[in-house]
């Protein structure tokens, strides 16, 4: 007889999509099996009943048939050859009455036992099975349900121990009873022959053997394929009792084996090491799908990846779905406000950003590790694991953080011997280029051999320095980040614009085309790029603050302003395309320089840039009017001027005709001169009248003019 197919009960931990699938089709099976069973159920048991209602009326021929003498028949009369052929009949009939009460009774201990047995015991143990492991499947959805609801700020200990109990308990009992759920299935793949073929074999035996006082030949030639037949049902049987044992024994092994992988997170990290070589995965993540404008909902679904696609299929689905192209994406671990060990994919495009959640952090590391390798297109040579090696190793060399503020000042230094160039450090993999390889290469745009800083470090100059000497001889108080103590009070009050943002530092670094608008987005790439690589997922928060005359990043703790950023010197600011909550700009700083900072924002980015030009566009419009005003109070000073030196020429006209009256009016002789030639001296009291007369006449001729 053809194979009998089977459940791998080998898989039931991991509990695909596939093996659900599978288990459908068994499912279905099953319930084939039980229609079709009771449809010939209902058939074999009209056959018993036709066969009894038979019996019954040849036993009942045979006794109205012997009862004939008996009967008073007004015309009959005795009739003697009648009355005795009649009783031969009746012996006759009641010995095939015998026969087929005999065969009755074969009918129901050879045909009807086991199709009954079949249809109460073995399909109703399946459907039970089927209720109790559908039961066992949603307790255990629950239990994951509510382990992953686990707060990550609010981190109790006795929750969260009665999570991992539940998870394990539930995925206990789901392992065990979709094992023995498997090996019903398995069984009754044999125990269908037989369900069918023991009552045939019965019905036809029963036959048999009721004809065979007068059908010899029929039973010659029936005999050897029944006995054929019985000997397929005794092979089969055979076989069954030897798979069953064999699923028995491998349940009690998985049983044991398995122990350790029921709860969700394993209890000793440095038991399983992270592989970041993958570049294939596969396994249960949680996608955040959005439901509104603000709110999304969180949805369970078996994830893989194929070649360069990352792929979901739900349970009772045949194949999977694309979600989206890995090939040159970007990952990033990412912290979420009511989830854990989340990340996110976003496209090479950026028009499409998958939100993830996985049941670990050692899962959630692989899975990054994964996405990373496949974007390089690793997955298309033949050593995979090993090129992604050596790439993530070569990316470690090429993107080292400098944790502290030497190591900061070391990097900026011209020859330090502590920076690290990407192009070095990749060309140093091997001596020909693969093609995963040079997808890390930098882009135009950035500065070559420049540092990545993932943490707020102020940049120190000589102006800085000049500041503190400056702060320090004035007696005001300095901060470490080169600013005084009143500046920030200073600047929030004289400025017109005061907007506050919380934000949180994901990278700067140098850049080269300060001018080209895919500056930012292309640092922004690289940043998380880094970041995902090195899996660094911490991010300082700070506040900022947006003037018309500068940017500052506050600290919302000590409230001590971090970085300082004239707003001359802000070159150009933009948002991410897709995420809207990453967002840069470009400062141009001393010698030449620009550097690009890129941040995240809990609200939209492109609001902060918003603000940031507007601050631009005010500053702009104050510089225009202070030099207006400055222009207007240059032409009222020389409009004063002149007026000035009008005035004083007027009063020197005045004073002159004042003296040329007054040289007129002592011109007149008011007494002759005396006859010796001796002039006349007036008193000053004299004088004095004769002025005032002269004013007085003076007035008069105007008043009357």
């Amino acid at each position: 007889m053809p194979g009998i197919e089977k459940l791998p009960i080998e898989e039931t931990l991991e509990d695909s999509p596939q093996t659900r699938s599978l288990l459908g089709v068994f499912e279905e099976d099953t319930a084939a099996i039980s229609n079709y069973c009771t449809q010939l159920y209902q058939a074999m048991h009209r056959i018993y009943d036709a066969q009894n209602e038979l019996s019954a009326a040849t036993h009942l021929t045979s006794r109205l048939l012997k009862e004939y003498d008996k009967q008073r028949f007004p015309l009959g009369g005795d009739d003697e050859v009648m009355s005795s052929t009649l009783q031969q009949f009746a012996k006759v009939i009641d010995e095939l009455s015998s026969c087929h009460a005999v065969l009755s009774t074969q009918l129901a201990d050879a045909m009807m036992f086991p199709i009954t047995q079949f249809k109460e015991r073995d399909l109703k143990e399946i459907l039970t099975l089927k209720e109790v492991f559908q039961i066992s499947s949603d307790d255990h959805d629950t239990a994951i349900n509510r382990y992953s609801r686990l707060s990550k700020r609010r981190d109790n200990d006795k929750l969260r121990a009665e999570a991992v109990e539940d998870v394990y308990t539930s995925r206990k009992k789901q392992h065990q009873t979709m094992m023995h759920y498997f090996c019903s299935l398995n069984t009754l793949q044999y125990k269908k022959k037989t369900a069918l073929l023991e009552p045939l074999l019965g019905y036809m035996q029963a036959q048999i053997s009721f004809f065979k006082l007068g059908s010899e030949n029929l039973t010659q030639q029936w005999e050897e394929f029944l006995g054929t037949i019985g000997t397929s049902v005794q092979n089969v049987r055979r076989e069954m009792e030897e798979e069953v044992t064999q699923m028995q024994q491998t349940i009690q092994d998985m049983e044991t084996s398995c122990d350790p992988l029921y709860a969700p997170c394993d209890p000793d990290p440095a038991h399983s090491p992270v592989c970041r070589s993958l570049t294939r995965k596969q396994g249960y993540l949680y996608i955040r799908n959005k439901t509104g404008l603000v709110s999304s909902s969180w949805e369970r679904q078996y994830f893989f990846t194929q070649g360069g696609n990352l792929m979901q299929q739900g349970r009772g689905e045949v194949a999977g779905g694309l979600v989206t192209d890995l090939d040159n994406s970007s990952v990033m671990a990412v912290d979420s406000d009511d989830r854990r060990f989340c990340f996110q994919v976003t496209s090479f495009d950026g028009k499409k950003v998958v939100t993830l959640q996985a049941e670990s952090r050692k899962d959630c590391e692989e899975w990054i590790s994964t996405i990373n390798n496949i974007s390089k297109r690793i997955y298309l040579s033949e050593n995979a694991e090993e090129i992604a090696a050596r790439v993530n190793q070569s990316a470690l060399e090429a993107v080292t953080p400098s944790p502290s503020f030497q190591q900061r000042h070391e990097s900026m230094r011209p020859g330090s011997k502590g920076r690290v160039g990407r192009a070095g450090s990749i060309s140093s993999v091997g001596s020909e280029p693969s093609p995963a390889l040079s997808v890390l290469s930098l882009d135009a745009l950035v500065a070559p051999e420049t540092p990545i800083q993932f943490d707020i470090i102020s940049p120190v100059s000589e102006e800085n320095s000049g500041q503190s000497k400056a702060a320090a001889q004035s007696g005001r108080r300095s901060n470490p980040f080169g600013e005084s103590g009143d500046s920030t009070s200073q600047d929030g009050e004289d400025s017109i614009l005061h907007q506050l943002f919380i934000v949180r530092f994901l990278g700067s670094m140098e850049v080269k085309n300060t001018e080209s608008p895919d500056i930012i987005s292309e640092t922004m790439r690289q940043i998380l790029a880094a970041r995902a690589i090195h899996n660094i997922f911490r991010m300082t928060e700070s506040h900022l603050l947006v003037t018309c005359d500068c940017l500052k990043l506050i600290d919302p703790q000590t409230q001590v302003t971090r970085l300082r950023f004239p707003l001359s010197t802000v070159i150009q600011s933009a948002s991410h395309q897709d995420n809207k909550r990453l967002f840069g700009f470009v400062l141009q700083q001393a010698g030449g320089r620009a550097v690009c900072y890129i941040f995240e924002s809990n609200n939209d980015g492109e609001k902060i840039c918003d603000s940031i030009g507007l601050a631009k566009q005010i500053a702009f419009h104050s510089e225009m009017d202070r030099k207006a005003s400055e222009k207007r109070k240059e032409q009222d000073k020389a409009k004063e001027k002149q007026q000035e030196e009008l005035s004083k020429q007027k009063q020197i006209e005045k004073d002159l005709e004042e003296q040329s009256r007054l040289i007129a009016a002592s011109s007149r002789p008011a007494n002759p001169p005396a006859s010796d030639g001796q002039f006349l001296v007036l008193s000053n009291s004299q004088s004095e009248e004769s002025d005032a007369g002269g004013e007085e006449g003076k007035k008069r001729g105007e008043s009357e003019a």
